[in-house]
């Protein structure tokens, strides 16, 4: 269940959003333009000397209304509400009382236009505005510049805005390319290790099929030696095709660097370099070496973490142990946990993900109930083989 937001929250996501890609846009703009029209009308009620007559509240109302569709059609609801504004303010009425109406149409183009458009529609809008109060009497002249003021500062917000709003987005597009880098990285690594685990498991059934079918051939002894001879020959001619393939594949794939293949016996080493602590239980239990190898990668990243966020002071634990036929891996802390903000995604996170899906499983991360941060991994295990007979 999400968590309700906070009024902070909320403003901040409505300044990190693009308003023309907002969910519920014309729903917003309704109940906004339902508020304005609210206040508009207790501001203009409150000026007893200027209240509006009928005309007045009808060209107000209207003003306000407007905002409806500033976002569909930001320049043409701004100069619908100039044309209100303009025979209300002729009119006498109170003064203050479509300034909200008027500011907001002039954010919404400042904010979803660009500079020159902006530029533009401000300086005819202020030139109209101050010509029009001017025309009343020289004693508006201070009514005339804090007007001003308030239509710039309006203008100059929209634009901050927007500028913030395009560095946001550019920020967002960095760390996409940035982790599409690191899934890529990451699926090179094991492609790497796939080749490291299945070429020469290849390579050695191919020779031993090849050696009994000759076996099996010479021996005069054997019942339907051919028959065998030729499933055993075909089997060999699979597993050539198969290690081309896979070949053919890798170069694809991965980069030229080789490694050897990390395994569970690796742990204790890592851990100890991490002055963490281990608890190791998989005594007489069959991990597969891919399943090993990704067991080791994600506490390998898991402990990095750790040590990069977790901060002085904080106790790692790792625990890797068989149950249900998974091979449950388990790294925690006691620390602050990953520090991430709206711009960064947590990149060994998204590795640690792709390796465990390389073998089927799933990895689940986020802060623990007793403070600190904490991995789970579930691995699957596949039946363990019988044993070959002598």
């Amino acid at each position: 269940m999400t968590e309700p937001r906070s009024g902070a929250e909320r403003v901040l996501r409505a300044l990190h959003q693009d308003p023309l890609a907002a969910a519920h846009p014309t729903r917003n703009d309704a109940v906004l333009a339902a508020g304005v029209a609210a206040l508009s009308a207790a501001v203009a009620y409150a000026d007893t000397a200027l209240r509006p007559d009928a005309l007045g509240w009808t060209l107000l109302v209207c003003c306000a209304l407007l905002l409806a569709a500033r976002r569909r059609h930001p320049v043409g609801v701004l100069m619908a509400v100039v044309a209100c504004i303009a025979p209300y303010q002729l009119l006498g009425n109170a003064h203050a009382a479509p300034l909200p109406a008027g500011l907001i149409a002039l954010y919404t183009v400042a904010v979803t236009g660009t500079v020159r458009r902006t530029v533009t529609v401000g300086v005819c809008v202020v030139g109209f505005a101050v010509t029009a109060m001017s025309s009343n009497g020289v004693h508006r002249v201070l009514d005339v510049l804090r007007t001003s003021g308030w239509l710039v500062a309006a203008l100059v917000l929209g634009v901050a805005v927007r500028n913030y709003r395009r560095y946001l987005a550019e920020e967002r597009a960095r760390a996409g390319q940035d982790a599409d880098r690191k899934i890529a990285e990451e699926r090179l690594r094991i492609a790497r290790d796939l080749h490291d685990l299945l070429a020469h498991s290849i390579t050695l059934i191919g020779v031993r099929t090849s050696v009994a079918a000759h076996v099996l051939a010479v021996d005069p002894d054997r019942l339907d030696r051919a028959a065998v001879a030729e499933a055993l020959d075909s089997i060999a001619d699979t597993c050539r095709e198969a290690r081309a393939e896979l070949r053919t594949t890798l170069t694809v794939l991965r980069a030229d660097e080789r490694g050897p293949l990390p395994d569970l016996a690796g742990l204790p080493d890592l851990v100890r370099a991490a002055e963490a602590e281990l608890t190791l239980d998989t005594d007489g239990v069959h991990v597969p070496a891919a399943v090993g190898a990704a067991a080791y990668r994600i506490v390998q990243e898991s402990l990095t973490n750790a040590v990069r966020h977790a901060g002085p002071g904080t106790t790692v634990r790792v625990r890797v142990a068989e149950a249900d036929g998974t091979l449950r891996v388990t790294v925690s802390d006691d620390g602050r946990g990953p520090v991430a903000d709206s711009t960064t995604a947590g990149f060994g996170i998204v590795g640690m993900g792709e390796r465990a899906r390389s073998v089927g499983g799933t990895v689940r991360t986020g802060p623990r109930s007793g403070g600190g941060f904490e991995v789970a991994a579930n691995l699957p295990l596949p039946p363990r083989p019988p044993e070959a007979s002598a």
